[in-house]
């Protein structure tokens, strides 16, 4: 049976372990969550994409109200129920 070897690591590649920043309270400095964050250096894009999403949902919503009003029209000249 082979005999388990344990050794301390002291360098890893030429430079000593960082030294621990020991907190007295025991607890951990909290960042703030990053939910979505949006790279800056791309924000001439995020506005284009931003309006055009604009763009097609109100043209989107413009269609749906002009076939609902042409359906109720059909509903009050033929009396048709769903």
């Amino acid at each position: 049976m082979p005999e388990t070897l344990e050794a301390e690591i002291i360098e890893i590649d030429g430079k000593p372990p960082p030294a621990s920043e020991a907190d007295p309270a025991g607890s951990f400095r909290r960042e703030p969550p990053r939910w979505f964050v949006l790279d800056r250096r791309w924000w001439p894009l995020w506005i284009l994409l931003g309006a055009f999403a604009l763009v097609v949902g109100v043209f989107a919503g413009a269609i749906y109200l002009v076939f609902a009003f042409i359906r109720l029209v059909f509903r009050l000249l033929f009396g048709t129920s769903k």
